[in-house]
């Protein structure tokens, strides 16, 4: 794909940034089924995956675009092996980030409130420092605002948990 870096640089990278900031949290993008790609490097991918323990993954089946040199190339990975890899980087993904969502539970955590829930106005959401989605009940004034929340359902993609009510109070 064109990179300018390898796999060792890179994750000489990860490690010392980890090292320097232990609860940092890493996501990346990935594309499965690039031109060419070997099952040799797609379980290299997968590897990487499970070193690094990302929070979270953007994955894509390749697909050309317009102007990029791999436009040129030959797409000669069948989509049913495009499709099969994707499903298999996704269940370790999803396997991870609920892994990691899991070190929250009954943890109390800083989160920027955004706004309303996507899916309930009753509840707001938020991200914490390490961009962990948390929806809560509280009300509406705390938009824009930080606050502390208690983690009590860590899900595999989200976090809710209870406003501590009394912790803001004590701060203003």
């Amino acid at each position: 794909m064109g990179r300018k870096y390898t796999r060792e640089s890179y994750l000489e990278l990860f490690h010392k940034i980890k090292k320097a900031i232990p609860n940092a949290a890493f996501t990346t993008d990935i594309i499965v089924g690039f031109p060419n790609e070997t099952d040799e490097q797609f379980e290299d991918t997968l590897s990487l995956v499970r070193e690094c323990r990302f929070d979270g993954a953007y994955t894509f089946i390749y697909s050309p675009r317009a102007g990029t040199p791999a436009a040129r190339m030959k797409d000669n990975i069948p989509i049913e092996v495009k499709k099969e890899r994707l499903q298999r980087l996704n269940q370790l993904i999803d396997q991870l980030a609920a892994e990691s969502n899991a070190k929250y539970q009954d943890q109390v955590v800083e989160v920027l409130v955004e706004g309303e829930s996507r899916k309930n106005p009753d509840v707001l959401s938020g991200h914490t420092r390490t961009n962990k989605v948390v929806n809560f009940r509280g009300p509406k004034s705390l938009i824009g605002e930080l606050v502390n929340v208690k983690i009590t359902d860590a899900k595999m993609w989200s976090l809710d948990g209870e406003w501590l009510k009394q912790a803001e109070a004590a701060r203003k």
